[in-house]
């Protein structure tokens, strides 16, 4: 029987319908793999099966932001937001790097309203540039708790109770990750910042939870103090950036890193402008990935060699082959859509992401194509980047 369909098939579309049929249905299988297996568990992912590290759920917290030059919006809406937590047990420190008294008189004055807040300056001196990482060292030395939470400017807490969320974090491990997406405005640009920002942090999400962490996002991270001293602070200072990735590597095992994903314990960051913003942005922060391990790199990489392989082939055959053939290429490629979108809205009512469904199926189409040219953007060095 299985000689006859064999012979069959060979008589009807030939070696290269036999070429095409393996290749789609093994790399139908390796996308399977990655959405409704790999990806698919940030869904149904539950912190609380973790064992206990510590008893009680409200550990005092220290919320350490770095604040670069006069920033009066800042003080108005996201440090607002940081300083009306519903959680008792925290005080934010806000490390001002800058030359203006007047406007660090008005950050102090804060204090008055609000006695969590904490404040410390570096003068700003155009010989020694001060970098994000040596800032956010000064305002962890003056926090006053074991449990540290960093965060930037640029983002904001999507809900009053982001912080207790992520302090229940810390009762599981001593590694407290979060998800941050961008801040959702109108255009195509910013759709796929948004897109890719979600499908970049899912690789990190799920690794974390298969307990293969290698990074988190420095807009919804924390660690004990314990853990930033025993290895005597960041590593890589000749960088402005590593902070979020290479020195999570130092710290995380598999066992310490707690994953906290609730819509109300993401956080949203700004969009300062449009594509060359963007793309400026992941040269910057791109620029730390050519040091992740060779694993962690090969696991994102055939992802999207397997999907841009994929679409070829499926495409090869709905353009070559007979009818029928046609239909049954369509019908694969619609499974796999359907596995796919199922998994994404899965995973976008998770972590709180709105308005990404409709569009999705065309990002996804191009994705592996933006990829190749992100990472085409880190052949050229960001002047930024090193110190």
């Amino acid at each position: 029987m299985i000689v006859q369909y064999w012979d069959f098939f060979i008589e009807h579309y030939g070696w290269l319908g036999v070429v095409l049929a393996v290749a789609i249905f093994v790399l139908l299988g390796v996308q399977v793999y990655y959405y409704g297996i790999a990806y698919a568990r940030i869904a149904k992912y539950r912190n609380d099966r973790r064992p206990r590290r510590i008893e009680g759920d409200t550990p005092g917290i220290s919320v350490v932001v770095m604040l670069h030059n006069e920033n009066s919006d800042y003080l108005e809406s996201g440090l607002l937001q940081l300083l009306s937590q519903e959680y008792a047990a925290y005080e934010v420190v806000v490390v001002y790097v800058g030359s203006d008294g007047d406007f660090y008189e008005d950050l102090s004055r804060m204090k008055l309203y609000y006695p969590n807040l904490r404040t410390t300056k570096i003068e700003e001196k155009s010989r020694f540039p001060i970098s994000p990482k040596m800032a956010i060292n000064v305002g962890i030395k003056a926090a006053q708790n074991e449990h540290i939470i960093i965060t930037t400017p640029d983002a904001e807490p999507c809900s009053t109770r982001w912080l207790a969320l992520m302090a229940k974090g810390f009762t599981r491990g001593e590694i407290v990750i979060g998800y941050c997406g961008y801040e959702r405005t109108s255009g195509v640009a910013n759709y796929v910042m948004r897109a890719e920002r979600l499908t970049s942090s899912i690789e990190w999400l799920s690794a974390a939870i298969r307990r293969r962490p290698y990074r988190g996002d420095r807009n919804n991270l924390g660690f004990t103090k314990s853990l930033y001293f025993g290895v005597n602070g960041f590593g890589n200072l000749n960088m402005n950036t590593g902070e979020d990735d290479l020195f999570m590597q130092q710290i995380m095992t598999r066992e310490n890193v707690s994953v906290v994903m609730s819509p109300r314990a993401t956080m949203s960051e700004k969009c300062w402008g449009g594509w060359r913003w963007w793309f400026s942005q992941k040269r910057h922060l791109g620029a730390t990935r050519r040091f992740y391990p060779s694993g962690v790199r090969a696991f994102s990489r055939w992802e999207h060699i397997s999907r841009l392989l994929f679409f070829v082939a499926i495409i090869a055959a709905i353009v070559l082959m007979p009818l029928e053939y046609k239909v049954a290429a369509a019908v694969v490629w619609a499974v796999r859509y359907a596995v796919v979108g199922v998994t994404i809205k899965r995973v976008c009512a998770r972590l709180g992401e709105t308005g990404m469904q409709l569009g999705y199926p065309l990002y996804d189409l191009f994705a592996p194509v933006i990829s190749m040219f992100l990472k085409m953007l880190l052949l050229r060095k960001d002047p930024t980047v090193w110190r």
